[in-house]
């Protein structure tokens, strides 16, 4: 599926990989292997941008993923996301929505929020703000109307 399809009907906290065709290249050409990692691998979707105009330049609608966190002993010091624009080449495919009950902890109300946490129930969620100071953030039921939503409305993804 192409991104304009993740943007449209996959929801957030989704995990998505996203591929270019080509086959894996060996372990022994690491600038080559590195390349190909940067378009053939997977994050959790964690917002969707609409487009933008800019004076006379317009900017395509795009969708973010979150790759990986990097740090030591629970210190995160680097945080990878990977932003696409509805018209990249690559492909795409939903490997795992969010479940049932999941709470999406968004960092602001609004069609340009974020997703900053996704914890498995309301009270984990809650204890999770008390940490991370996110004055605005808002938090989000998955709930087993929005996923039937989906699927009556057309929107569940392969």
């Amino acid at each position: 599926m192409s991104a304009q399809l993740i943007y449209d009907l996959v929801p957030l906290a989704s995990i998505v990989t996203y591929s270019d065709g080509s086959p894996r290249p060996p372990e022994r050409h690491v600038k080559k292997l590195a390349a190909w990692e940067n378009r053939n691998s997977c994050g959790r979707l964690i917002r969707k941008r609409d487009e933008v105009r800019v004076g006379n330049t317009t900017l395509a609608a795009s969708i973010t993923l979150h790759k990986g966190d990097y740090g030591s002993q629970g210190t995160i010091v680097l945080r990878v996301h990977q932003t696409f624009s509805v018209n990249s080449d690559l492909t795409f495919a939903v490997k795992e929505r969010p479940a049932i009950g999941e709470i999406l902890v968004l960092d602001r109300v609004g069609d340009g929020a974020e997703l900053v946490h996704l914890a498995t129930n309301r009270a984990a969620a809650e204890e999770w703000l008390t940490c991370h100071g996110y004055p605005n953030a808002v938090l989000q039921e998955i709930t087993a109307d929005a996923v039937g939503a989906d699927i009556v409305e057309g929107r569940t993804a392969a």
